[in-house]
């Protein structure tokens, strides 16, 4: 009738011809064994991505346990077992980092870039804002790149193998960050520049916040060359960089002007109602 349910094609034929079809299906067949191959490396490929995407989050984590480490710079009382620790610290990332390597040893980890990515602009935050700590300067993609070049014997490969001389022979292998994963942390390492801006103040320490003014101006001057030209993700960080140097720059404008009549203790309070202030204004909060 008008009213009844269209039939489909297959109803046409009795369940038992439909089942006597599937037993009739040749599982060995060339058909049936290039299915089986597709699945496999799908199942495979899958699963390794799972793997990534749990390193990458390890790696996440432990790198914003260093940054938060790192800002205890300014009020620790021996800096250097701070930054020492952070080393240890970032050396248990590197170790992640290697896992991350060993999976992509033989594939295209530009498939793979989506699950490591945010690991990656993790620990370039984390490492650059060490750097800068140290040196007080932008470490380089290059010298990122270094500290990921792993080796390790074949002997450790290969388990329950018969030992012999090509045992002790060195394999290398490394994983390097991509341009915009670095362009990212960095972007990211901005804010971090602005929260130690702020515990400067807090500390007394009347010096740092324009040395962070400067050293954010000549990031952002360097961004804005790039502009829209560059990946989505780099211009709309853009923004949030240009709001952390504005809030290091009135920072500075407020201890260049009423420093001398603000008690240092006071400074970090005036400092922060400044920074609510500029969070208004710009629809911030």
């Amino acid at each position: 009738g008008s009213g009844g349910f269209r039939k489909r094609k297959h109803d046409n034929f009795p369940h038992s011809q439909r089942r006597e079809e599937k037993e009739n299906v040749n599982p060995s067949s060339a058909l049936m064994t290039s299915f089986k191959s597709f699945q496999l490396e799908l199942d495979t490929r899958h699963d390794k991505y799972e793997r990534l995407v749990k390193l990458s989050r390890d790696i996440t984590i432990e790198s914003k346990r260093t940054i938060f480490l790192l800002h205890r710079f300014t009020s620790a009382p021996n800096g250097e077992e701070i930054l020492n620790e952070s080393e240890v610290k970032l050396d248990a990332v590197r170790r992640k980092i290697k896992q991350v390597a060993q999976e992509l040893i033989g594939e295209d980890m530009y498939q793979f870039h989506r699950a490591i990515s945010p690991g990656l602009q993790e620990y370039v935050e984390a490492v650059s804002f060490q750097y800068f700590i140290k040196t007080r300067s932008l470490i380089s993609v290059e010298e990122i790149n270094k500290q990921l070049i792993f080796t390790v014997e074949d002997r450790e490969e290969t388990i329950n193998t018969t030992s012999n001389s090509h045992d002790k022979q060195p394999r290398t292998w490394s994983l390097k960050v991509t341009p915009v994963d670095y362009l990212l942390g960095v972007a990211d390492l901005t804010g971090e520049l602005m929260r130690l801006c702020i515990s400067s103040v807090g500390n007394g320490d009347i010096d740092t916040p324009f040395e962070l003014s400067q050293f954010l101006r000549q990031i952002y001057d360097g961004f804005t060359f790039i502009g829209n030209t560059g990946p989505y993700e780099v211009s709309k960080k853009l923004y949030t960089l240009k709001q952390s140097l504005a809030k290091v720059e009135n920072a500075c404008y407020t201890l260049k002007v009423r420093g001398s009549e603000i008690p240092k203790h006071m400074l970090a309070d005036v400092f922060s109602t400044k920074t609510e202030l500029i969070d208004q204004d710009e629809g911030l909060s």
